[in-house]
């Protein structure tokens, strides 16, 4: 009876995985949009290659896959079985730039397929929701074709690429922190005005504290350890510079006459922009070749557990681990934006421009869908009319990403033609430190907007 239950389950789910979102996660939320759900799941395969590149690169894998007799070409072998497997291409950040690429080859050919998708009704839209069986085989076709990628420059090439979708791709998590501050702030307002005033204004006043603290304490860390009296030039003007952004957005940001055009503006998005500004500034130094400038942690932990590097570019030791704890911090922040994107209801009218989504609904529905003939609950198609974001620009999103997490995994380190060694670069330093700027820009604008262009709707 047990084995029974057991295939009617697995050919309930093998049904759901070749069928619509839906029915993929009725059992779970089965009030739940169809937009959401789609999101969700594209966002699960998103995290699953991201997951297969976190251990494909952990250190020692390439020597604990040579120890599998017969698997490695230069691995242990046995009597009468020759390994076939090149372990070299297969782990380390040469698998790292193969794995993202095929995901960024599979979420961009989405982006292209799913150009005009208007509604629910468009034949492409099921194509969106369902059919997750063959998506999933797709995925991994790619992937496995990937690895058969000669040498050559394909990494030196692709490292390029990387730069230029990460840094859009930044732009895009940055939109996304002041979307969910303007939500956050908001929200909290409401609750205030409803009742309890003095609970919800002081949470708000302690997170804003908590964000500047936590943004100027950053500062004076940067000051210390990555600048030096005579040297690290570039690191004082990218600190300062980013200080003086930061106050200037916030002091705009509580302006009267932004106020006045945008009441739910204030000092709890201008702390998280702020914050987020210090964590790419001090992302941007990390990559800078100048080791006098750009001290590890274990030896701000420990100064004299190392000698002072000399000044220069110094390039990553063989077998060492080369994503750190900024890009730790950078696989948390990409989690939580990618997340957030799947899940966001905004009624900010210029970030859903930006980000190209409609005003509305987020995870959970207002109203309970009707079962289905089994008796199963079923999420609700709330794009018959239109759609509740754009497919493609949801699919290109997801493209960027995988660009960021390859140069996150990697620390933004560039290979040589011979992938014999890797090492930071001044243009991923200047890449990193104008997405901050441009960001800080974009930031600005959303609070200026309203009173440049006063005939313009912005509500």
């Amino acid at each position: 009876m047990g084995a029974c239950m057991a295939l009617c389950s697995i050919a309930s789910c093998a049904s759901c995985l070749c069928g619509s979102a839906p029915c993929m996660l009725s059992s779970c939320c089965p009030s739940t949009y169809n937009s959401t759900v789609s999101r969700l799941a594209f966002s699960f395969l998103l995290l699953l290659g991201t997951l297969v590149s976190v251990i494909m690169i952990l250190p020692g894998m390439e020597t604990q896959l040579k120890k599998i007799p017969g698997f490695c070409t230069d691995g242990v072998s046995i009597p009468g079985v020759e390994g076939k497997v090149n372990c070299d291409v297969i782990v380390g950040y040469k698998s790292v730039y193969r794995m993202c690429f095929a995901m960024a080859c599979f979420f961009f050919l989405f982006s292209v397929i799913m150009i005009r998708v208007r509604s629910s009704k468009d034949p492409r839209a099921s194509l969106q929701n369902g059919f997750w069986f063959f998506k999933f085989l797709i995925l991994v076709g790619i992937t496995v074709g990937a690895f058969f990628i000669p040498d050559g420059m394909f990494n030196t090439v692709w490292f390029y690429f990387g730069v230029v979708g990460s840094f859009m791709f930044i732009i895009i998590q940055l939109i996304l922190l002041v979307d969910f501050a303007h939500s956050w702030n908001q929200s909290w307002v409401e609750k205030a005005e409803e009742g309890n005033s003095k609970c919800w204004f002081a949470a708000l006043l302690s997170f804003t504290f908590v964000h500047y603290a936590l943004a100027f304490s950053a500062m004076v860390l940067f000051y210390v350890f990555y600048t030096q009296p005579d040297d690290c030039t570039e690191h004082k003007v990218f600190i300062s510079l980013n200080l003086i952004f930061c106050v200037g957005v916030s002091v705009v940001a509580i302006l009267p006459k932004v106020q006045e055009a945008q009441p739910s503006s204030g000092l709890l998005q201008a702390s998280l922009i702020s914050l987020y500004t210090m964590y790419v500034t001090w992302s941007a130094m990390t990559n800078n070749p100048n080791r006098k400038c750009n001290p590890s942690l274990l030896s701000m932990i420990s100064p004299t557990a190392s000698p002072t590097p000399a000044p220069g570019p110094t390039p990553a030791p063989v077998g060492a681990q080369w994503w750190d704890a900024q890009g730790i911090v950078g696989l948390v922040i990409f989690f939580f934006c990618t997340l957030y994107a799947s899940i966001r209801s905004s009624n900010n009218t210029q970030v859903n421009k930006l980000m190209r989504t409609e005003e509305g609904q987020g995870l959970a529905a207002d109203y309970e869908a009707a079962p289905g003939e089994d008796g199963a609950q079923r999420a609700v198609d709330n794009e018959e009319e239109a759609v509740t974001y754009s497919y493609s620009f949801f699919h290109f999103s997801l493209f960027l990403a995988s660009l960021y997490i390859m140069m996150t995994l990697t620390n933004w380190y560039q290979p040589n033609t011979a992938y014999e060694a890797m090492q930071s670069t001044m243009p991923a330093v200047w890449v990193k430190i104008s997405s901050s700027w441009l960001g800080l820009a974009l930031y600005l604008w959303t609070l200026v907007a309203p009173l440049i262009l006063p005939d313009r709707d912005f509500h």
